[in-house]
């Protein structure tokens, strides 16, 4: 099967059952970031990856590493970390340092993929209502954790996350799953599994499936993240 190759964003994307399956989930190359192909990237269960020098590559693996919100049980490790009290949390206070953090190497992932361009663009589509950030501070008023995604409907596509103190970014996703309860945002997309996403509790579904969540809840009406509820002590 032959590998696509993006014109202007007008003439959108391939299907996603079009990727390739070795490198799995490869679907294109080429085009841009621009937050209107963004947009429809994302609509259509495709997402962006690729290293500094590389061409933009445009990603739809097989199976889909996903969480589902209402099965999500925080380690009871973290549970006690929380209920000493010394994270507080906000929504969309500082989106572009969330992602600035996130390009940080990191011990179970390569940062280097979130490039100037990842960040202005995504920005942008945070400007617009569509990206968001969870940050995690200390008592001193630090950042020290934290995570960007995507919502379209009720649905959010987790990007990267980050942490400068132990178990802050897991003390972010939780914050995450616990908004996506009370909104009624039953799946979170992880993308590609790794170690660390499966430590969280993710789960692996075939495409199919992911695509089926993406016609039921990608275009229902998003939450108000201008208003989101206080973090509980689980």
């Amino acid at each position: 099967m032959p590998l696509y190759r993006l014109g202007p964003v007008e003439y959108g994307f391939p299907p996603a059952e079009a990727a390739l399956e070795e490198p799995n989930g490869l679907l294109a190359v080429g085009g841009d970031l621009t937050p209107e192909r963004l947009r429809l990237a994302y609509r259509h269960g495709i997402f962006p990856w690729f290293n500094a020098d590389d061409p933009i590559c445009w990603w739809s693996p097989d199976p889909r590493c996903v969480f589902l919100s209402a099965d999500f049980q925080p380690s009871r490790s973290l549970v006690k970390r929380l209920r000493q009290g010394t994270f507080r949390f906000s929504v969309d206070r500082c989106f572009s340092r969330v992602m600035e953090a996130c390009a940080a190497p990191r011990a179970y992932a390569d940062g280097t993929w979130i490039q100037p361009d990842f960040i202005k663009n995504y920005t942008a589509l945070h400007e617009q209502g569509l990206a968001h950030s969870i940050e995690v501070w200390n008592p001193s008023g630090e950042l020290v954790g934290g995570l960007y995604g995507i919502n379209l409907g009720r649905l959010f596509f987790g990007e990267s996350m980050f942490s400068r103190e132990t178990d802050a970014s897991k003390a972010a996703f939780t914050y995450l799953m616990q908004l996506c309860r009370a909104w009624d945002i039953p799946l979170v997309d992880g993308q590609v599994e790794n170690e660390h996403l499966i430590s969280l509790g993710a789960i692996l579904i075939p495409r199919r499936e992911f695509l089926g969540w993406l016609e039921r809840h990608a275009d229902l009406p998003a939450p108000d993240w201008r208003a989101p509820p206080p973090f509980s002590t689980p």
